[in-house]
């Protein structure tokens, strides 16, 4: 089936746009050579870490390039969903390819942060703790989904679902690590209170500008009457159909969260790879605390 393209206003390149996905390349490139140099310092150090340290590590390395080359390729080739809008007219640029790259990069990253809090939950013998590590891929499996129904149908109420989805597990993460912080050792104290803090920014930011964002959206598509596609129609559309633009109006609603999302997420991302508070194992942890102490709760 060949492609349906749209060149808006092709001849006019927005200075806006162009330094913007410049600077979107440049951290790209940045977040690559990070991950890297973050798996050269992993394998020089393995020779002094336990085998449960190792695997973990590994783990987080494996997830975390999953998402890192993800955003990578979402910056080089961003992609705005419901209007079908993207910077260059290839089949890389559709919108079925960039949301199912998406998809598989965020589930790595729920993935990662799932790990981090199962073992930081058993390690601490917080049962709240556990049960947000075990529902948090699942949540986000779920606004997958969401995301998924509003690219396809063009609805922007499914927007308001992913994103309020989002938001939710932030929230219950954050919750779970306070759980945990009081049985932590000082130094650990602090990564999981700053680990905090930014999962309620992240919070905020979804609440007060995200989701009302696609919530606002919403009511204009439903004040002029806007036809929604089926999932049949929209799995067509988005395979076949690009609108190309380089204009500022088009894009200046997508570069606040993109910018944020293609930098600081994936800075977190690979953060992760780096964390020992859970990874010594349970088994080790037992034996090296009190009777007295394992009543009270093991210390991270």
């Amino acid at each position: 089936m060949l492609s349906t393209v749209v060149i808006a206003n092709d001849s006019v390149v927005s200075v806006g746009v162009a330094s913007w996905w410049a600077s979107l390349c440049v951290v790209a490139a940045v977040n690559i050579a990070a991950w890297s140099w973050t798996g050269a310092a992993l394998r020089r150090r393995s020779v002094s870490m336990t085998v449960d340290s190792l695997a973990a590590s590994r783990m987080q390395l494996m997830l975390s390039g999953v998402y890192v080359l993800g955003c990578a390729f979402r910056s080089v080739l961003p992609v705005y969903d419901i209007p079908r809008l993207c910077l260059f007219d290839l089949w890389l640029s559709s919108v079925v390819v960039g949301r199912s790259v998406a998809t598989v990069a965020e589930l790595a990253f729920a993935g990662q942060w799932a790990l981090l809090l199962h073992a930081a939950a058993t390690a601490a013998q917080s049962s709240f703790a556990r049960t947000v590590a075990l529902l948090l891929v699942p949540l986000i499996a779920i606004a997958e989904i969401c995301s998924w129904y509003a690219v396809l149908t063009t609805t922007n109420l499914a927007h308001v679902a992913e994103n309020s989805t989002w938001a939710l597990s932030a929230l219950l993460v954050t919750a779970a690590m306070l759980a945990i912080l009081p049985r932590c050792e000082a130094p650990r104290r602090r990564v999981l209170l700053a680990w905090c803090l930014a999962g309620l920014a992240y919070v905020a930011f979804m609440v007060l500008f995200d989701v009302p964002t696609y919530w606002a959206r919403h009511l204009a598509d439903e004040a002029l009457g806007r036809h929604y596609m089926t999932l049949a129609q929209g799995l067509a559309d988005v395979a076949t159909r690009r609108v190309v633009s380089y204009r500022w109006e088009d894009w200046k609603t997508e570069v606040v969260w993109m910018t944020l999302y293609f930098s600081v997420a994936v800075w977190f991302s690979i953060s992760l790879i780096n964390v020992r508070v859970p990874l010594m194992s349970l088994t080790a942890r037992k034996a090296k605390i009190s009777p007295a102490a394992t009543t009270s709760g093991a210390r991270i």
